[in-house]
């Protein structure tokens, strides 16, 4: 060959390849989406003692949000406000059935009804597996009723799995006991607890992880992105998980809440009695605002609490180790989102439901397979609303119609940060803004007090309410926090 035909097939080589490498960059990145139904932040990489050796290293891989609030603290209407991009404005948007109600006896129209449809209508194959949206399942029925097939977002899935075992129907998979029974077949004479003799398979959410894994591996070999929802039911009540992990942790000890007192200078009615926790009849204690449980018992629900992550983080483990040898790693940005957070006995109360940082303030990682996202923590205030441009902004897919968040690329390449980074967050007839100083809520009731001032530089743990002495930072903040009422609330 001459030097003027080698000349000729070197550059013809650097042509093909820089193509190559070219489509490479237009290809759009798959999506593997995993909620977990109240994970507040604990987890290793957030400082707990917490066993999640695989959360943890997908945090220091991406970016891991330390401030990130959800909109409402409960799932169905904190999943509604991820699906939409839009915080709440009607009080329907505050109830567990907010997807229902909005969404799915809607007809297809121009603005997508979640941002899984966008994705859709836009070259995704959608996969949704377990609890993305309220139901357990993705299906509309009641907790004791059979199986229907009517799909809480009618126009967002291409596919909808989900594997009940021996449970049957998705909401008996939710408050499943090991043994095949759950929380509506025993008539709620259990305990909040269960350290079942069994592997990962003897609690639906080893089932879920299967059904994924089976799915992983057929999308690789299809020629279209994906994206994957996969809804893990844990740590939600009743704390239930192989004894395995609950073998992980020493109980003794297992710390109790450092901020175990009723917040001083508040109303009740801001708080609430732990009833979702105090159904479970079989439990030792129950609890309630005048009665804390004892500290044993605090060490054994925690124990469950931490014994439910550890569970979850090791399904998510397999997940992400599919993701690396099928090489989808590559090209699959991976989003863990907890849908809100929980008292383990803060404040004096076990659950959620209320305008408190425990109940507000969960887990968000976000890794991109960008090679200008960069790994770090994000401490900027954020909120799950900004998911949805998020992803778009990742995709590179443009949104048409108006939704409330914004992208957090900017966050996770640059650390850039606004004025004034606050998130809003609704309930209990509240509205409560967190900057990155301050938590500020107004309730509209008639009990006093109705404005709640709590500084995180000094306080935290939110012991303290101290609005009637700052009336200044009252007066600043409360305009700003007047720009999160859409509807909801008349605020004179």
């Amino acid at each position: 060959m001459n030097t003027k035909a080698r000349l000729l097939l070197g550059l013809l080589i650097i042509v093909f390849f820089g193509c190559q490498k070219e489509e490479q960059k237009k290809t759009p990145p798959n999506i593997l989406f995993i909620a977990i139904d109240d994970l507040r932040n604990e987890l290793g990489v957030y400082g707990s003692i917490a066993k999640s050796p695989n959360l943890d290293a997908l945090a220091n891989e991406g970016s891991l949000f330390t401030n990130h609030y959800v909109q409402v603290p409960t799932c169905g209407a904190s999943r509604y406000a991820l699906m939409t991009g839009q915080r709440p404005s009607k009080l329907t948007h505050l109830r567990n059935d907010a997807i229902e109600t909005e969404i799915s006896d809607k007809p297809e129209n121009e603005i997508p009804e979640s941002f899984i449809h966008h994705l859709k209508r836009n070259g995704y194959h959608t996969v949704g597996i377990g609890k993305i949206t309220h139901s357990a399942d993705g299906l509309l029925y009641g907790y004791e009723e059979s199986v229907s097939k009517k799909r809480e977002l009618p126009h967002s899935w291409s596919e909808l799995l989900f594997d009940a075992g021996k449970w049957e129907t998705g909401w008996n998979a939710f408050f499943a006991y090991a043994n095949g029974e759950n929380r509506q077949s025993l008539k709620k004479q259990v305990k909040p607890y269960e350290a079942g003799n069994v592997d990962d398979q003897g609690y639906p959410d080893g089932l879920t992880t299967n059904i994924a894994l089976a799915k992983l591996r057929e999308l690789k070999t299809k020629q279209q992105p994906f994206f994957m929802g996969v809804g893990f039911f844990k740590p939600h009540l009743p704390f239930n998980a192989p004894k395995k992990y609950w073998d992980l942790y020493d109980r003794d000890s297992i710390p109790i809440s450092d901020n175990p007192n009723i917040p001083e200078n508040i109303n009740l009615k801001s708080l609430h009695q732990s009833g979702e926790f105090n159904q479970y009849a079989l439990g030792e204690e129950k609890a309630s605002l005048s009665t804390a449980v004892s500290d044993d018992y605090a060490r054994k629900l925690r124990h469950g609490y931490l014994a439910s992550i550890s569970y979850i983080d090791a399904q998510v483990g397999k997940l992400l180790q599919e993701l690396k040898d099928s090489g989808l790693a590559e090209n699959t940005i991976v989003i863990i989102w907890g849908d809100h957070g929980w008292h383990l006995g803060d404040q004096n109360v076990w659950g959620k439901h209320t305008l408190f940082e425990n109940a507000l303030k969960s887990t968000l990682i976000i890794k991109s397979p960008n090679v200008n996202i960069q790994k770090k923590k994000v401490a900027t205030v954020v909120e799950s609303v900004d998911i949805y441009p998020t992803l778009m902004d990742l995709c590179n897919i443009p949104i048409t119609h108006k939704i409330d968040g914004e992208s957090l690329v900017s966050h996770m390449a640059h650390s850039a940060t606004k004025e004034e980074e606050v998130a809003y967050s609704y309930f209990n007839n509240g509205i409560s803004m967190r900057t990155q100083q301050y938590r500020i809520t107004k309730y509209f009731r008639s009990e006093m007090p109705i404005i709640e001032l709590y500084d995180h530089t000094i306080d935290s743990n939110e012991t303290k309410n101290i609005a009637a002495e700052n009336p200044e930072a009252i007066a600043r903040l409360m305009p700003i926090l007047e720009k999160g009422n859409t509807g909801l609330y008349d605020l004179e």
